[in-house]
């Protein structure tokens, strides 16, 4: 394997119709329905050889024969694996459920073989990929957050040990409750600015309050969970010799000078400001993230994350999405500050949480910090008016006064995340807009229930 631990591609197989050619129809036909459809005549398949992997591939029932086996990988999405000799693939689940193409968590039967590794979304190396005989265990702070909830989601789903972890003041129980039954999944109240001590492989640290009605409620406790926090969860990285990636923010660029933003823009940030807490807090872990690496050698990643929106938002955020999905939903005015051409730029939840894995998926020598977000930026004003009509609401837009130190655009540049993630956010902005309108109908539909028993 090439330094690094990543596999080999033999070949890349450029988009669909190579694919069914080297399929053959039988093989086509058994996937013709899969999402495989959903590929684009330019997408590279990576084709690589597993039958040398021997602890990846368990023993094929007495009396059977071994046969060379190959992964093709979707889109690096979805994989299934096919036979030379026989190119027809079934897929089992853990349920049993056969059919359909394999997503992350599945296991594939093949002819002659009792079950083949899955590999992942993203290039991983041996030892990550072996998801059925060896479970990671993956600490997730802030894990009953908005985001946190997606992520805990997607990592179970991926056949991973989850301990969740999070003080509930932005967090709600509601977000993880139907992962509680789930017996690789934990859930424990635990502020970071202590001390924690468990034994895991990766750390995502996501806890701090995220928007600005929050982190100005305790602007104190907002920087030590930053900074504090980071201390910590870096102590336990090393102690443990986990991989752990921050979760920082677009806002340690401050009011931007420059734009788009790249990765190398050092920043327009008043330190003395009511946003000071949150944004000065996450500059300083962003630096105990790479004092750690440097002075020792803990393995980091850091992601700077820009607006986000998708359903377990936080209904009383602050956030321009969701203040504006609520007053629409509520026929209630839509309040812009400023004259709403202040621009930002929207990355919808599952698109940023596949950043997040593709980062933390990377070998050690990437430490980033590398921009998660949408590039497509629009003005907030068109972004209420986008919401009123697919809410269907007579929301009036009324103005008032931009706060302070309010940036005036937002937007990354994804350059570096395209290059050596193969990352780029893909729902449109309607799409995401109206599944996290829907999320927030039944939330408003199940209050009005409760209220009337």
């Amino acid at each position: 394997m090439p330094p690094g631990g990543y596999a080999a591609p033999l070949e890349l197989i450029q988009g669909r119709r190579a694919l069914r050619q080297r399929l053959g129809t039988a093989g086509w036909s058994s996937i013709a329905r899969s999402r495989c459809s959903v590929l684009a005549d330019d997408t590279e398949l990576p084709l690589i050889n597993l039958s040398h992997h021997k602890s990846e591939i368990q023993h094929s029932p007495a009396g059977s024969r071994q046969r060379p086996i190959q992964s093709i990988r979707l889109r690096g999405r979805y994989i299934f694996s096919i036979s030379k000799e026989v190119p027809q693939v079934k897929m089992r689940n853990a349920t049993g459920r056969t059919g359909g193409l394999a997503v992350p968590g599945d296991s594939i039967s093949v002819a002659y073989t009792s079950t083949i590794m899955l590999y992942s979304s993203i290039e991983q190396t041996t030892e990550d990929c072996m998801m059925t005989l060896t479970r990671k265990r993956v600490l997730v702070t802030g894990g009953a957050g908005f985001l946190g909830s997606h992520l805990c989601e997607r990592l179970l789903r991926l056949g991973n040990d989850v301990i969740c972890v999070d003080n509930y003041f932005t967090g709600r129980k509601e977000n993880i409750v139907h992962l509680v039954s789930d017996p690789h999944f934990e859930a424990l109240r635990h502020d970071i600015t202590f001390p924690l001590y468990v034994e895991v492989d990766e750390i995502y640290n996501l806890a701090c309050p995220a928007s600005p009605v929050h982190y100005q409620h305790d602007p104190v406790q907002t920087t030590k969970t930053s900074v504090i926090g980071a201390i910590n969860m870096l102590g336990l990285a090393k102690r443990v010799g986990a991989k752990i990636l921050q979760a920082s923010t677009s806002e340690v660029y401050g009011d931007p000078a420059v734009h788009p933003q790249t990765e190398e823009y050092r920043g327009n940030v008043n330190p003395l400001g009511p946003r000071a807490c949150y944004d000065e807090g996450k500059r300083c872990a962003e630096t105990l993230f790479f004092d750690y690496l440097r002075q020792h050698r803990t393995r980091i990643k850091v992601a700077r994350i820009f607006n986000t929106y998708g359903p377990r938002m936080h209904p009383n955020d602050g956030r321009v999405v969701s203040n504006f999905i609520m007053q629409a939903l509520r026929e209630e005015e839509i309040t812009l500050f400023g004259d709403g051409s202040q621009t930002r730029a929207f990355c919808y939840v599952d698109d940023l949480v596949d950043g997040l894995m593709r980062l933390m998926a990377t070998g050690d020598e990437l430490t980033g910090p590398i921009n998660i977000g949408n590039p497509h930026e629009i003005p907030v004003r068109e972004l209420a008016e986008r919401v009123i009509r697919l809410t269907g609401s007579s929301s009036r837009i009324v103005f008032r006064p931009l706060p302070e130190d309010d940036p005036t655009q937002r937007c990354p540049d994804i350059t570096l995340a395209q290059r050596v993630l193969g990352w780029a956010p893909s729902v449109e902005l309607d799409d995401g807009l109206s599944r996290t309108i829907g999320y927030f109908e039944r939330m408003l539909a199940g209050r009005a229930e409760d209220e009337s028993l």
